[in-house]
This record gives C-alpha cells, structure tokens and sequence, in this order.
C-alpha cells in the first residue's frame, strides 16, 4: 500500500465506514415517534454504535439496544393502546403505596417507577446494561443534587424507571443514595453524552412544537413536563428530527396508532441526512 503525494490518504485500502450514534428525548406518549425514526434506520441497513435516552427515550432505546427492531416496538405499542382495559388495570397495580404518605398529601394516581416499568418495559428488555447489544446511556436526574445522572452499567431497569419518574407523576427513585426523577428535567435530549463516540450523532426531540396544538391552558401534567423541557433545552447535534407532534400531550399513550401515523411523515427525511452525512 502506498500513500499519494499530498492528500494523506492510504492507496487501496477501503475508506471505513462511518458510524451513527443515536439521542433519544423525552416527551410522554410522544416518544412513540422515537419507533419511526427507528424503523427508518432499520430500513437503511443502520445500527447505531452507542444510544442515549431520557424518560421515554431512555425505555425506546432500551428496547432497541436490546435488539428489537422498529416494527415489533410499533406493534407493541399498538398492541398496549388498543387493549385499554387491560392497561388501565396495568396502571393500577402500579400505583405508589398510599401509606408511604400522609393522609392529606397522598396522590392517589401517584404511580411507583418500578413497577410502572415492570408493568410495561417488554420482556427484552434486560435487567442490566451488560446484556445489551449496543451500548446504552440512561439519563435521570439527582433531585437534590440537581445535576445529571447518567447510568451505563449496573440495574437497567432501575434506571428507566428513574429516568421516567416525572415529578407529581411518578414517586422518585432511590438508587445508590441518590433521589432520582426524569431525566428530562436538566437533559430533554442527552446527545451531549454521544460526543466523541460515533462519526454522526441523530437526536430526535419529541417535544411536540407548537403546530396542531390548540392555543389553551395545559393540563398540570403537560404544564409540568413542558416547563422542564423548557429549563434544559439548548441542543445542536448533526442532524436534530423534530416530527410534528403538536397535537398530541403527554399522557396520550392511547393514541398511539395515531401518533406513530404523524411520525411516519419524518422517515424520508431521517434517510435523507443519514444517507448523506454517513456517505459523505
């Protein structure tokens, strides 16, 4: 093998290929998107070589570090919306215990982060990160210590749980002395956690925008979870998709057949860039 004058490069060796990490966000119900982008990906012959989620996105990512593939996260998805009776029986089992509060301040849809998510991670996911096939970073938040927390290795699902544990909706979780909440709370969009680890990093924040949403007062929960998205967004990745999810909320996890529809629409664009910047 010989190098041309001037140009650096090595003469017959093939150019290697260039590799993709993705950043998942939250955004309650609309993190169902986050399965479009993933069928995209799939249909492009792509997996990523790192992941990293908040909230929603840290179980989507979970899901697809573990090996699911689009289509069989989209068919659970349906699957769970459309069997409503079965799923609100879900959601009661997996209420917080009344008598760990006082009788005046117990939230009687407080729901407990363990068993939320052992009521509704599938069963691929794994119970720790070294079972996993791409490696994965799960964002919470330290409550009191209100900065990030980013686990890698160690309990999985612990730390779903506590990267989905919205604050007034969900009980905090306790891991290794830390008091732990959504993730979304200092890093709506965790791709900062990518950095250095693949040649192009895809984040796809489901925030929702403003388009289709009704110009109306929130509910307290979407109140809540929008202010905390507000509070930690400043994000510039290689290629940032945005589906239009405005007319969706956050609890609207029994429109999904609706939802994903709405992120079909960004799947030729995520092909698109992916494409061309991994080409490039």
């Amino acid at each position: 093998m010989g190098v041309r004058p001037g140009d650096g490069r090595t003469v017959g060796s093939a150019a290697k290929p260039k590799t993709l990490a993705l950043a998942l966000g939250g955004g309650g119900a609309r993190g169902l998107a986050h399965i479009a982008v993933i069928e995209a990906l799939d249909e492009l012959g792509v997996r990523p070589v790192a992941i990293a989620g908040t909230s929603v996105g840290a179980a989507v990512g979970a899901a697809y570090a573990a090996g699911m593939d689009g289509k069989a996260m989209r068919r659970l998805a349906i699957q769970v919306a459309h069997a409503r009776s079965e799923t609100i029986a879900r959601l009661v089992t997996a209420r917080a215990a009344a008598a760990l509060f006082s009788a005046a301040l117990a939230n009687p849809m407080l729901l407990d982060a363990r068993k939320l998510a052992a009521a509704f991670l599938p069963p691929e996911i794994p119970d720790d990160f070294a079972a996993l096939k791409i490696p994965l970073t799960v964002l919470a938040t330290d409550l009191y210590e209100r900065c990030a927390v980013p686990f890698t290795a160690g309990g999985l699902r612990d730390a779903i749980a506590a990267s989905m544990a919205v604050p007034g909706l969900v009980r905090p979780v306790e891991i290794g002395g830390k008091v732990l909440v959504d993730g979304g709370a200092v890093e709506p969009l965790p791709f900062r956690y990518l950095v250095g680890r693949a040649d192009v990093i895809l984040a796809v924040d489901v925030t929702g925008g403003t388009r289709g949403r009704p110009r109306e007062i929130p509910d307290p929960w979407e109140c809540l979870f929008t202010t905390l998205q507000i509070m930690g967004r400043a994000i510039v990745p290689d290629i940032l998709i945005r589906p239009n999810l405005g007319a969706f909320r956050m609890l609207d996890f029994f429109r999904a057949s609706a939802i994903l529809r709405a992120a079909d629409a960004v799947k030729p664009d995520v092909k698109q860039q992916v494409g061309k910047l991994l080409a490039s």
